[in-house]
């Protein structure tokens, strides 16, 4: 068995490449985040407490588009809310854990961590393979914080030029590469992404994220429903 030093640094290893556009989206945040009015301390404590990348830009969007406090928590309870499912798919192999252990590994399991050690997970038996899920969770947080904390000292100092805005879709491309081989995942990006892009400035209260979630959600249901009857 591998020790516990060696599992973690497979799990920064393994994460690493996944990183790479991290870096601008976190500096996107903390820019945007004082461009709207937040403060220093605000900002970080969002991410700090929040941990999101995806929900925190939501948040910000939101906000400044004058949306109500019901949508801006409604929409980033739904944008979170695929950690749910994150953690009923790795909850399998972290049952003989310490609540301790369940609490601090929930808290880092974000998208580039769960996409890594899920397949990291399933493939080994070890009892300690639950700190390839740690090691690439606290990789995420001390980048996406200390990115965070670049983007509010930086903030109007990066050009517009630059295009860091580009990061944020790419940040989530590289996470859905191999959703796309996937017939059923692809039409459900597609259509799901269509509505929060074409809704965006016609669904009322700014809902459009809830709506793409849930118009996501339904019709995987029923691609799903589908397969199984013809099967």
């Amino acid at each position: 068995m591998k020790s516990n030093l060696k599992v973690f640094l497979k799990g920064i290893f393994d994460v690493s490449p996944l990183m790479i556009p991290v870096v601008p989206f976190g500096l996107i945040f903390g820019v945007l985040a004082i461009d709207v009015g937040f403060s220093p301390l605000e900002t970080m404590g969002m991410s700090l407490i929040v941990f999101g990348g995806a929900s925190q830009i939501v948040l910000l969007q939101l906000f400044s588009g004058g949306a109500s406090s019901f949508v801006i928590i409604s929409s980033v309870g739904a944008v979170n809310s695929r950690h749910l499912l994150y953690g009923a798919v790795v909850s399998e192999h972290l049952s003989d854990l310490k609540l301790i252990w369940k609490i601090i590994i929930s808290y880092f399991l974000i998208d580039q961590a769960y996409a890594i050690s899920n397949e990291y997970l399933k493939r080994n038996k070890d009892q300690n393979k639950y700190f390839h899920l740690v090691g690439a969770g606290a990789t995420c947080w001390v980048i996406w914080q200390s990115t965070t904390f670049l983007g509010i000292i930086l903030g109007a100092a990066i050009p517009e030029k630059l295009g860091l805005s580009f990061a944020i879709p790419l940040t989530f491309l590289a996470l859905l590469v191999n959703d796309f081989r996937k017939f059923i995942n692809f039409i459900v990006i597609i259509i799901s992404g269509s509505v929060a892009t074409f809704g965006f400035n016609y669904i009322p209260f700014k809902a459009y994220a809830i709506v793409a979630g849930l118009t996501g959600l339904l019709v995987a249901t029923i691609l799903i429903k589908m397969v199984k009857t013809n099967e």
